[in-house]
């Protein structure tokens, strides 16, 4: 049976207007932007997996502020919300101060009695000291009169002497003997007696001065109590001022478990305060620490702002895994060991600030990539390399499409 001529040519139409569609702009210029496309970055993945590492074990950290009641006593005003922001010296909350303010007055009327009870003692030191100075001058005198009572016995005692001779030789009456004796016995008497009011006033000196030393000790005993007191209304000061509790720091309000009314203990956590300040703590298996430094530059994906990166540097490596320093840290005693990749905590510090009223705290999930090799390809020269690429496959995949109309 002999084939009908009339049917070739369509399909050599078709095959001419299929490789025709195929070659058009209109198809070759979308396939070679989305070829570009995939081209860049599939040469941008296979760049960074030599010279990047990354995790999505990684999370936002940041310092917690608990905060707790110094003093016990019952809520009088909460002044914070939930997820509030705060700032540092902030009011928070509020303690009843009336039985504080009452101590602080007991303790000041405490501390007035011994401020007035140390001026008294001050005044009884003076008066020693006053009493002092009249027994040295008394005592003086006394010993002033007891040497003159001494000269004048010597001179009587002399005058006896003599009379005493010269009754002998009858030169004196018996009279004039008489006296000058009366008059020795007088002398002597005198001194004695002078003697004895010096040793007295000298006592009393002595008396006086022991009464002082007594006295300085008792300044010093009331000295300290005085202290002691003052002591005691700082502290019920310092109490009183416990009672209004601030912020340590700038951040926001979390975990909050207190309202008014509540009775507080001392040391109970009512709420918590997260700084504005966070780092990432990003979990690297060790053998991604090979090239890992402190001070590498740092690309970090943040899942909660749709993947928007920022620039960052590592901090710090732990010096051990992040399971050696857990709760129960595993102990292998059995022998029977199946080797586990361990995760190292990295810290990873950002280098610019985080958007304007983006409330990020611990926990939030991040993607970290480090550089951890100086070859780097610049984006540019990745594009570069994807159009020449592109170009080239688009050349080819023209100079095909033309062959094999042309064969057809």
């Amino acid at each position: 049976m002999n084939e009908n001529p009339s049917t070739k040519p369509p399909t050599t139409n078709v095959i001419v207007s299929t490789s025709a569609k195929f070659s058009s702009p209109l198809f070759l210029l979308p396939a070679a932007i989305v070829l570009a496309v995939l081209l860049y970055f599939g040469l941008k993945s296979v760049a960074g997996f030599f010279t990047h590492e990354s995790t999505d074990d990684a999370f936002i950290a940041g310092h917690v502020v608990s905060i707790a009641p110094r003093i016990a006593g019952q809520v009088a005003a909460v002044h914070v919300l939930d997820n509030q922001l705060v700032h540092s010296n902030d009011l928070l909350v509020e303690i009843d101060p009336a039985d504080y303010a009452i101590a602080v007055a007991q303790k000041n009327s405490a501390a007035a009695s011994q401020d007035a009870n140390l001026r008294t003692v001050i005044a009884g030191i003076e008066v020693m000291r006053a009493k002092i100075a009249t027994a040295n001058a008394s005592a003086r005198k006394a010993r002033d009169d007891a040497d003159a009572a001494k000269a004048t016995a010597k001179k009587s005692q002399a005058d006896f002497d003599r009379a005493q001779n010269l009754v002998k030789e009858n030169t004196i009456s018996s009279q004039e003997f008489d006296t000058a004796q009366a008059a020795n016995t007088k002398a002597q008497a005198d001194l004695k007696s002078a003697q004895e009011n010096a040793d007295e006033e000298t006592s009393k000196v002595d008396e006086a001065e022991k009464q002082l030393d007594a006295a300085l000790a008792e300044k010093e005993v009331v000295f300290s109590q005085v202290n002691e007191a003052q002591t005691n209304v700082a502290a019920a000061k310092l109490n009183l001022s416990y009672t209004k509790i601030y912020a340590p720091a700038t951040g926001r309000v979390t975990r909050k478990a207190v309202e008014a009314g509540d009775y507080l203990e001392v040391g109970q956590q009512i709420m918590s305060i997260v700084p504005e300040e966070v780092w990432v703590i990003a979990n690297f298996k060790e053998s991604q620490l090979d090239k890992m430094r402190a001070g590498q530059p740092v690309t970090v994906e943040i899942d909660a702002l749709n993947g928007r990166t920022f620039a960052a540097h590592v901090d710090s490596i732990q010096a051990g895994s992040g399971a050696q320093f857990s709760l129960l840290p595993p102990e292998n005693a059995t022998g029977n060991f199946v080797k586990v990749v361990q995760r190292v905590p990295v810290k990873i510090v950002f280098d610019e600030p985080l958007p304007t009223g983006f409330v990020g705290g611990p926990g939030l999930s991040v993607t970290p990539s480090v550089q951890v090799s100086q070859f780097a390809l610049p984006a540019w020269l990745i594009a570069l390399a994807a159009i020449i690429l592109t170009g080239s496959a688009v050349w080819l995949f023209k100079l095909l499409a033309n062959r094999k109309a042309a064969a057809k």
